[in-house]
Order: structure tokens, then sequence, then C-alpha cells
């Protein structure tokens, strides 16, 4: 009999792949390639089944003889080691980002005489319809607080944006980029105090009390489904700490970074410009394990943010704090430096890389800027947090469009700065 091959994430079936199946059987003895976790958190959203899962439904189909994980985009890998007579797909590939995946395919095929066969694409259903449904459903708290930790599991870094309202959350939620045959997008979203702060006219010195987070924070929740880290500042008092847990994991909260300083916060990104009193490693470690404590889901992080960087105490300070936060219960470390260049960042990552007991390591590239999400990766960063780039390229642009009017007396001249009207009303959905 005839091999066959055809590949899917199979995260959600829909009679479009059933139909595929159908044509390939015709044509022989069919083996399918699931894409692992992995590979689907490459280039889309975390799949909501997981690769076991999606396995067994699909070797339970009717039609399939045997099922092997695809574990790269590319399919060569698995037509290389399967040398099958056909390899099946819809016909919607084409054009667009799978394109090249295509023209692959087809080249490995002539080496041993393989055909692709491509099915009619099925009208009126998809993998993105369907998404766009469940987006449109919601989540719910405790599925959204498992997603980070899912995230880390599968992705080699985790991609975190900043976002202080209900907008903000829809652009971090929705924005996709396709580059050759990958498609990226943010993985989550970053609360920050700064930003939360900054967007009520106010000063980041936690001058906007917890009610108020949390109303900022419930806004992104319910137009989003993707992970939130919250910016927790110093976490407050020990006993208030873990009230403050509490209420992000009723929220559905992934996960609150705290930093490790007292008194009357200032930014980081003063350092030493402004007088700034790093915690006692004891009483740190305190906050860390009474939040830990107070916690009901499993999933839900409380990751320790170090400041030794900023205040100049030095990378072994830094480490010496990463060792005992560690042990007191964090569920991972942020570590922060105002310097331009990230070779102190590079030097924690080496030492740390040592540790016997790890866990996840989270590095903000705000002042040096230029290092590619990849070094950090290749260091031992699992989490990039992009920490208050959409507020800071918001403000300019408003301050253009209101001078704009200033000067021409007049709203004309100033529409080169704004999005059509039509499409602020088709902006959100359920706005038309």
């Amino acid at each position: 009999m005839k091999k066959v091959y055809l590949a899917m994430s199979a995260d959600i079936i829909h009679h479009g792949h059933i139909n595929v199946i159908a044509e390939a059987r015709k044509l022989g003895d069919v083996t399918v390639g699931i894409l692992t976790d992995e590979v689907i958190a490459t280039y889309k959203r975390l799949p909501v089944v997981d690769f076991e899962q999606r396995k067994k439904i699909v070797e339970n189909l009717k039609g399939v003889s045997r099922v092997v994980a695809q574990d790269t985009l590319d399919y060569v890998p698995n037509l290389m080691k399967l040398k099958p007579d056909y390899v099946v797909h819809g016909d919607d590939w084409k054009t667009g980002v799978q394109q090249e995946i295509r023209e692959k395919v087809i080249e490995a095929l002539k080496e041993w005489g393989g055909e692709l066969v491509e099915v009619e694409y099925t009208k009126g259903v998809s993998v993105s319809m369907l998404e766009q449904a469940l987006q449109d459903v919601g989540t719910t708290p405790q599925l959204r607080i498992n997603r980070l930790r899912k995230l880390l599991d599968v992705k080699p870094v985790v991609r975190v944006m900043e976002a202080h309202n209900g907008l903000t959350g829809l652009i971090v939620e929705k924005l996709k980029v396709s580059q050759g045959d990958m498609v990226k997008q943010f993985d989550g979203m970053w609360v920050s105090s700064l930003c939360d702060s900054t967007v009520k006219g106010k000063p980041d010195i936690e001058l906007v009390d917890s009610s108020s987070r949390l109303n900022t924070i419930n806004d992104i929740l319910e137009v989003t489904t993707k992970p939130i880290i919250m910016d927790g500042d110093t976490g407050g008092q020990v006993e208030h700490f873990a009230y403050l847990v509490k209420s992000l994991e009723r929220l559905g909260v992934s996960a609150v970074i705290i930093e490790d300083k007292i008194g009357l916060k200032k930014n980081s990104l003063f350092g030493t410009e402004v007088e700034q009193q790093q915690d006692s490693i004891e009483n740190f470690c305190q906050k860390i394990t009474r939040g830990k404590q107070a916690q009901v889901a499993e999933d839900f992080m409380v990751i320790a943010r170090i400041e030794s960087l900023i205040l100049k105490a030095g990378v072994e300070d830094a480490l010496q704090r990463a060792r005992a936060y560690l042990k007191a219960g964090a569920d991972g470390i942020m570590i922060h430096s105002k310097e331009k260049e990230p070779d102190e960042i590079f030097e924690f990552c080496r030492e740390y890389r040592k540790f016997n007991k790890k866990a996840a390591l989270v590095a903000v590239p705000t002042t040096y800027n230029l290092v590619k999400e990849s070094e950090l990766a290749e260091a031992g960063v699992n989490i990039v947090i992009y920490a208050n780039h959409l507020l800071r390229s918001a403000y300019p642009a408003m301050v253009n469009t209101a001078r704009c009017i200033l000067e021409n007396e007049r709203a004309c001249e100033s529409e080169d700065y704004c999005m059509p009207i039509k499409d602020i009303l088709h902006l959100i959905p359920g706005g038309s």
C-alpha cells in the first residue's frame, strides 16, 4: 500500500480536517504528523490541548493508521525519515506564511518521486475563525493563570509587552507579524506601576493604591485572554502582600513581581541618583514565603526582583540574594539593570546557570535595548519584558497631534497623525 503523510496541529478539529484525512486515505496508508506544543507556540498561540491529548484524539480518527510527532514547522525532517509516496494538504497554503514550507515539501518529494496532493479548501470554516470564536468567549481565571507556566515549558523565551488599559491590552492580544514562515506575537502582558501611575498623571512612588491597580488589571482582563504579570512594586508590608496575592489569583493574574526595596519607592531607572534602600535578605524572604503560603492556585507565580545592580551592590550580592529568594520559595528571579550594555546581566546569568536550584529568569531590556531576545534566551533568560514602550510611544504621538491643532487653529493637518474615525468605530468588537 502507498504511504501517505499529512501534518496538522489538531488543536481544534473541524470537518475540514476530517475531509483531508478521508482524501488521504483514498491514496494509501495514512501517517499524521502532529505538531508538538513547542512548534505551535513558535508561530501562534499556546495550544489549548497538549500534545499527548491531541495525539490520542487523532489516533482514533477514522482513516488514520499511525501518528508521529512533527517537531519542526518544516515537514522535511519527517519526510526524509518516512519517504511517503504522497503528502496531502489543503490547497490554502499556496500563498501566505506557509508558501515557503510548501516549496520545501515539493523539493524533498522530488528525491524519491513522491507527489504533493492538495485537497480543495473547505469553505466556511478555518482554525483561525474558530480561534477567534474562542477568544470572543474569553477564558477563566484558572486557565489564564496556568498559561504562563505552560508557555515557560514550551518556549525558549516568553515575550511580554506592557499594557496599561483595555486598548493596549487588545494590541498585545491581537497583533501578529509574519516573517517568512513564522508568525510572531506577544505571549503575555506586563501591567507596570510606572505606566499605571503615569496614565493617571501621578508619580511612580506607590501612590496609586492597590484597588486602583486592580481596576486597571480588570479592564485588561475583560477584553483579553493572554496571561498577565503584575508589577507589584515592593509588595508593601509583609502582611499586606499575602492579601495582594489572593486578590490577583481571584482575578486570574499569572504572576506578580516584587522588588527588594523598602521606604518610599522610586523608579529603578533613577539608580543611585535618588535615595533608594534595598530590603534586607531576611525581610524580603519572609515576604516571599508569606505570599507563597497565601496562594491557592498551584500555578500562580511570585517572582523576586533583585535591585543589586541598580544600586551598585554588584553581581555577587545579586547572586547571594537570588539563592536566598529561591530558597524562600520564589518561582522566578528578575534581574534588573540600568546600564546601556548587558554585560552585568550576562555575568549574572552565567553564574545563575550554575545554581542547583533554579527558576524562571526574567530580564527587562529597557536601557540595554540593542540586545536580541535570542541572545537573552541563550544566556538563560526565560521571560523578556518590554516594560513601558506602548505608553512611551503614545505620549509623543498625542503631543504632536495637539501641537498641530494649536499651530494651525484647525484639525485638518492633524489627520496625518490620526487613524480614520471609521477605523476607530470598527476597532472594538461590537462597536459597529
